[in-house]
């Protein structure tokens, strides 16, 4: 019988490198269909997982705003290109950066890459809501964590977003 080791592993982590969040992540068999190739809609769940990573790394705390009541970001829109498969097996980094900022909703551009080979990009516009479902101004610091995180984002246009 083995012993448990002093200390677990922590969840990776990603990285905020200039203007671009960097996440890793390892293609497993249930990403992928009998070829071993990754199935199309895996790759809306690892921008997702890099987006949520990304806030972590920003310290916002989208558990403790969701349970005051303060809001969260949903998706509004999402348009992805598939460029390259990815297969099982293969280490992936999403590589997330914004390119909108708005008091609303922020675009952000995503790219999944492999060695640097870009297998799928994506632009995709969050918008902060309420608890009921209804467009809100997200949070002045979460707005400016956004903003600092890419010096080139472009703000939004004025109006409704």
């Amino acid at each position: 019988m083995m012993d448990a080791p002093a200390s677990l592993p922590a969840p990776a982590s990603g990285v905020i490198a200039g203007d671009v969040h960097h996440y890793a992540l390892r293609v497993f068999y249930e990403d992928t269909d009998a070829g071993g190739v990754v199935y199309h809609a895996n790759y809306l769940r690892w921008f997702e997982r890099a987006r949520s990573d990304l806030l972590d790394v920003l310290g916002i705390d989208q558990r403790a705003a969701l349970e005051a009541g303060t809001g969260l970001y949903t998706v509004a829109e999402a348009n992805l290109r598939y460029l390259a498969p990815a297969r099982l097996g293969d280490t992936i980094v999403i590589e997330t950066s914004a390119v909108t900022v708005g008091r609303v909703a922020c675009t952000l551009r995503q790219v999944a890459l492999r060695d640097g080979v870009r297998l799928c990009e994506g632009l995709v516009k969050v918008g902060f809501i309420s608890p009921e479902g209804r467009p809100r101004r997200q949070p002045e610091a979460w707005q400016q964590a956004f903003t600092s995180l890419v010096p080139i984002a472009n703000p939004a246009p004025e109006g409704p977003e």
